[in-house]
């Protein structure tokens, strides 16, 4: 599909309708404290995955309810000395995958968390392994609709803490400099990489990619493709529940999350994507706080965004921001 949503002079100027919640920094700060009543419990196994440039660790750490999140963490073989840390976040039902599926920043030498996200890991990529021990009441099949009966019960506050947690527990090894922490992320992952800029104050910086879970009245109304659409369908189904579920999300949406960003940010977006459509990223980089903020726009890319040329332009730009 060509250019379906506002023209880019519009995007630019675009503001989300979505309002937050008069509650939301005492629904997380509760939601952190809750979860940090729970001893982070970090533990890095050194792994054998067959590279000879980059170290592996195997990590497991205290999520939401103390439950075992997993993680990699990857290093320059031979390091030292603490270096800026990268944490990552997956997007929509992939996992962490296998330690050679990211390579990248380590081979720049940073270190790098890549955090598994919870019940996904079964769709793309090399598997995830991260149980999800909370039911459900019923929702559509995927991860948008599960919990959404009530915000304490949604799918993604278990994420987003999950998310948080794993930039301590990725702090916490003495091989990492905290004061040098940069949070990325694409699509799904670049939501989660928003909420934690939005609840994670002393980040170096921000690097969200054509970001999910973003200004939710626009997008579930403005496009039919998944994964927005699964809410679509559940409410085509549980009639009469939109105001409850549009209030469900209104604590987990990025908007409010990038008007409380404190970091340097770069974002991207692609104009012709109908997963997560330009206005709707547009909403969160036009909400981000912090003065230092870049959007890289790709003019006739769908989802896949920037791809290769978006990395090795977040390559240039963490290395100035570090």
């Amino acid at each position: 599909m060509a250019l379906f949503d506002l023209p880019l002079d519009e995007l630019r100027e675009y503001r989300s309708d979505s309002v937050a919640p008069e509650d939301f920094d005492a629904f997380w700060s509760k939601t952190l404290q809750e979860a940090r009543e729970h001893d982070l419990d970090a533990r890095f196994e050194p792994v054998d995955a067959g590279l000879t440039t980059v170290s592996v660790y195997d990590v497991t750490f205290a999520g939401f309810g103390g439950h075992p999140v997993k993680g990699w963490l990857l290093l320059p073989a031979g390091a030292e000395e603490p270096l800026p840390l990268i944490v990552e976040f997956v997007g929509y039902g992939g996992g962490r995958g296998l330690p050679h599926e990211h390579l990248l920043w380590a081979s720049s030498g940073r270190a790098h968390f890549v955090m598994d996200t919870r019940g996904q890991g079964s769709v793309w990529g090399g598997g995830g392994a991260t149980a999800d021990p909370y039911g459900a009441g019923p929702a559509f099949p995927g991860f948008m609709t599960r919990g959404i009966d009530a915000p304490e019960n949604y799918y993604y506050r278990r994420v987003f803490t999950d998310a948080v947690r794993a930039v301590e527990a990725a702090r916490s090894h003495p091989l990492t400099d905290a004061s040098r922490t940069v949070a990325v992320g694409s699509s799904q992952g670049g939501g989660i990489t928003l909420a934690v800029g939005g609840l994670v104050p002393d980040l170096a910086a921000v690097a969200p990619d054509v970001p999910f879970l973003c200004d939710f009245p626009r997008a579930t109304t403005l496009t039919d493709r998944h994964p927005y659409r699964e809410i679509g369908l559940y409410l085509k189904t549980h009639r009469g529940r939109t105001e409850d579920a549009l209030r469900t999300l209104s604590y987990f949406d990025g908007v409010h999350f990038a008007a409380r960003g404190r970091a340097p940010s770069l974002f991207s977006v692609a104009l012709e994507d109908q997963t997560c459509p330009p206005s709707t990223v547009f909403a969160a980089y036009n909400a981000w706080a912090h003065e230092d903020k870049t959007i890289e726009v790709y003019d006739f890319n769908d989802h896949e965004g920037g791809g290769p040329h978006h990395e090795a332009a977040k390559l240039r730009w963490v290395g100035a921001h570090l």
